[in-house]
C-alpha cells in the first residue's frame, strides 16, 4: 500500500458534493463534508487527512477478509487480462461455472442452483420475481403475496424496498402496497415487560400464521426473512422462531426465502447461517456482500432442486424465466468470489469467527453499564448498541437521528468508524479482527458513547 499519498480534503469535499450518496439528505447535499476514505489495509481505513481508523462496520457488513489483499488484486487482475466480460445470455464462462458448483457444495440441503445477480437488492428482486413466475407456471396466478416484517431490510429495488420494514425509509417514497404485508416486529427487547421470551415467540409465530390465513394460503407466495435483522438494528428473533416459521410456511405451501446477504460467508462463523446456526433449510437463500468481501459487486440467488424439479416436470405453461442482468455471472466478479472463498477456507476464517465471537460479544456487553445504553445484542461478529433515554422505559432519545451520528463523530476523532443507525450503533468488523483490536475498538466506542451522553445531557436532550 502507498502510505505517502496526500490529498486536498477541501477539494475532495467539493467534488464529492456532485455525488448523490445512498440515503442522502437532499437538504444538505450541497454542504456535505463527509469523511473521505483514501486507503485501507487489514481492518483499518485511512482518511484523506491521513487519520487511521478501525473499520467497525467492515464497509457495509461486507469486507470479511479485510482490506488490501494482494492475492485478491492479483486474481481480479488476471481475470481482467484473461477475459473481462462476455454476454451471459447464451454462453458460459470458467469462473462463473466454477463458482456455481462451489456455492452448491457450500449451501445447505438441495440448494444446488445459482442465479447470479449484481448485489443484494437485485438478489431479493430476482427471488421474488422467481416466486411469481413459479406460481404462474403452476397455474396459481393469485399466489403472489409476500410477507415480510417490521424492521426488516431487503434492499432498494422497488420490490425489495417494498418488503423492507424500516418505517423511516418509507418517508415520501412509493412502494408496492397490495402484494406486500409486514408483520409486527420480532424484537425481543421491545416485548412487554411481563411477557416471557417463549410467549413472545408464540405470538410472533401466530402473527405469521394469522396473516397467511387472513390473506388466504392460496394467495401467499413467499415469506422473506433475514436470520438476523441486520440494518434494523441486529435484531435476533427469539429461540426457535426460524424453525417454527419454516414449519408454518411448509404447512401452507409458502416459499421460505432466507435473506442471507449479511449473515452468509462467515459473519456468524459459517458459510450460511440458515442451517448451521438456525437449523432450517429454506427454499431460496440470497447472498451478496461477503461473497466477494466487497472487492467486486456480486450477488447470488440459491434455489432448491425441489423448485426447479417441479418446473421441469411440467409439460405446459413453461416459458423462459425472463430475468437477468448484463453483469450476471460476471467473470471478474466470480473470479474474485472464488479467491475470497479460497482465502476463507485456507486461513480458517470461519473457525476464527467461532473462536473469537464470544469475546467480541462479551466485551461489547460491558457497555451496558453506561447509563445511555439500553441493550447490547449480537451474534457472531455483528452487534448493536441501542441507546435510550431511560433504561426502564426503553424510550429512544428525542433526537434519535443525531445520537448514532454523534457517537460516530466522537469515535472517528479517536480512530474508529461505527455504523450509526438512528439511536443505535452497529459493529460488524472484518472477520480477521484480533482480541487486542477488539479491546481497542470497545474502548474507543465506550469513550464515544460517554462523550455523546455528556454532550446531550449538557444540552438538555438526555434525561438519564
Amino acid at each position: 500500500m502507498r502510505r505517502n499519498m496526500t490529498f486536498d480534503t477541501e477539494k475532495l469535499h467539493e467534488q464529492d458534493r456532485h455525488w448523490v450518496h445512498p440515503w442522502e439528505n437532499l437538504k444538505t447535499v450541497r454542504k456535505a463534508e463527509r469523511t473521505i476514505i483514501a486507503q485501507s489495509e487489514g481492518i483499518y481505513l485511512h482518511d484523506s487527512d491521513g487519520n487511521k481508523l478501525i473499520d467497525g462496520p467492515a464497509g457495509m457488513w461486507c469486507v470479511n477478509i479485510g482490506h488490501g489483499r494482494e492475492e485478491m488484486a492479483q486474481a481480479i487482475s488476471e481475470q481482467v487480462m484473461r477475459m473481462p466480460y462476455y454476454s451471459p445470455w447464451s454462453l458460459g464462462n470458467v469462473p462463473a461455472a466454477q463458482l456455481a458448483e462451489k456455492l452448491a457444495e457450500l449451501a445447505p440441503g438441495d440448494l444446488n442452483n445459482v442465479f447470479f445477480t449484481t448485489g443484494g437488492s437485485t438478489s431479493v428482486d430476482s427471488a421474488l420475481r422467481f416466486m411469481m413466475y413459479f406460481n404462474n407456471c403452476l397455474g396459481r396466478p393469485e399466489k403472489k403475496h409476500i410477507i415480510s416484517r417490521a424492521d426488516a431490510y431487503h434492499g432498494s429495488t422497488f420490490l425489495g424496498a417494498s418488503c423492507s420494514g424500516k418505517a423511516r425509509d418509507k418517508n415520501l417514497m412509493d412502494f408496492e402496497r397490495d402484494l406486500v404485508h409486514l408483520l409486527p416486529t420480532v424484537h425481543p427487547y421491545r416485548r412487554p415487560d411481563d411477557m416471557s421470551i417463549e410467549a413472545f415467540c408464540d405470538e410472533k409465530i401466530a402473527d405469521l400464521e394469522n396473516k397467511i390465513l387472513e390473506i388466504g394460503p392460496d394467495k401467499v407466495g413467499a415469506f422473506i426473512a433475514e436470520p438476523i435483522l441486520a440494518s434494523g438494528g441486529v435484531i435476533i428473533p427469539p429461540p426457535g422462531y426460524h424453525r417454527r416459521t419454516l414449519e408454518v410456511c411448509r404447512k401452507y405451501d409458502v416459499l421460505y426465502i432466507s435473506d442471507e446477504v449479511v449473515t452468509a460467508f462467515g459473519r456468524l462463523g459459517h458459510w450460511f447461517a440458515s442451517e448451521d446456526v438456525y437449523d432450517i433449510v429454506p427454499d431460496i437463500i440470497l447472498s451478496a456482500k461477503g461473497l466477494t468481501s466487497g472487492y467486486v459487486p456480486l450477488g447470488a440467488v440459491l434455489i432448491s432442486d425441489r423448485l426447479l424439479d417441479t418446473l421441469g416436470g411440467l409439460e405446459a405453461n413453461i416459458s423462459y424465466f425472463a430475468s437477468g442482468f448484463t453483469y450476471s455471472g460476471h467473470p471478474v466478479a466470480t473470479a474474485a468470489a472464488l479467491k475470497n472463498i479460497e482465502i476463507i477456507e485456507r486461513e480458517g476464517i470461519l473457525e476464527n469467527v467461532r473462536e473469537i465471537a464470544p469475546y467480541f460479544q462479551a466485551r461489547l456487553k460491558e457497555l451496558e453499564d453506561i447509563d445511555m445504553v439500553g441493550e447490547v445484542r449480537g451474534e457472531g461478529l455483528m452487534a448493536c448498541i441501542e441507546c435510550v433515554n431511560n433504561k426502564q422505559t426503553k424510550n429512544p432519545l428525542t433526537l434519535d437521528y443525531e445520537v448514532g451520528s454523534r457517537i460516530d463523530a466522537h469515535c472517528q476523532e479517536n480512530g474508529l468508524i461505527v455504523r450509526p443507525i438512528v439511536n443505535m450503533c452497529v459493529m460488524s468488523p472484518p472477520l480477521i479482527i484480533t482480541r487486542p483490536q477488539i479491546d481497542e475498538m470497545v474502548e474507543i466506542l465506550r469513550n464515544g458513547i460517554t462523550e455523546s451522553m455528556e454532550d446531550l445531557h449538557k444540552e438538555g436532550l438526555w434525561q438519564g
